[in-house]
């Protein structure tokens, strides 16, 4: 389960082995069956969370019941309520398992711990979460300057493992349109 964290931690930072093994000391390995919550809208978020196999969701509820979905997370990438995270402050969202997913967790004071104990891993996370910033502006100007087709050619051509892996409704949610919208627009590219 830590392969794929180190491979993922060794693309921006070098680690040596005694670092790795204090690294591991930090996470907790934990299994999320399909459906099941890491975290609940309303609650306080207690990790930051690697996704080491599978796939969840980070979405909130609206007043009629609809799903917004604003973020999935495949295995090699990280998901938390920041917010909630570093703050203590409750959610505004939940996430929950697409699929059958083993993932890391961190708390928040081991998270301090960690880079303290190993200054290199402080390095990692600023760039991490400034690629995540410019990765989450990015998709906001894309939602308010893109056309349905020009998003969803977008995912496409970036993230195309998703479009296999994620249903019609939850990627409908994702891109702000109607599975009914996304559905036409797949069947009027498939015919170009």
């Amino acid at each position: 389960m830590y392969d794929i964290i180190f491979k993922h931690l060794e693309e921006k930072i070098t680690l040596s082995l005694e670092e790795k093994e204090l690294i591991k000391t930090f996470f907790q390995p934990q299994k999320l069956k399909k459906r099941q919550f890491l975290i609940v809208e309303g609650h306080v978020c207690k990790y930051l969370t690697f996704v080491s196999k599978g796939l969840l969701k980070a979405y909130n509820v609206d007043e009629k019941g609809n799903e917004h979905i604003n973020q999935f997370t495949p295995e090699g990438w990280w998901t938390s309520d920041m917010n909630s995270f570093f703050n203590g402050e409750v959610s505004f969202y939940s996430i929950n398992a697409i699929e059958d997913s083993d993932i890391l967790t961190i708390t928040a004071e081991d998270f301090n711990n960690l880079t303290l104990q190993v200054p290199v891993m402080d390095r990692y996370f600023r760039i991490l979460f400034q690629n995540s910033l410019i990765t989450k502006e990015r998709r906001l100007i894309r939602s308010h300057t893109h056309n349905a087709e020009e998003k969803y050619r977008h995912i496409a051509e970036n993230n195309p493992d998703l479009i296999k892996r994620v249903p019609q409704n939850l990627l409908a949610s994702y891109l702000g349109l109607s599975p009914e919208t996304l559905s036409r627009l797949k069947k009027n590219l498939l015919l170009e």
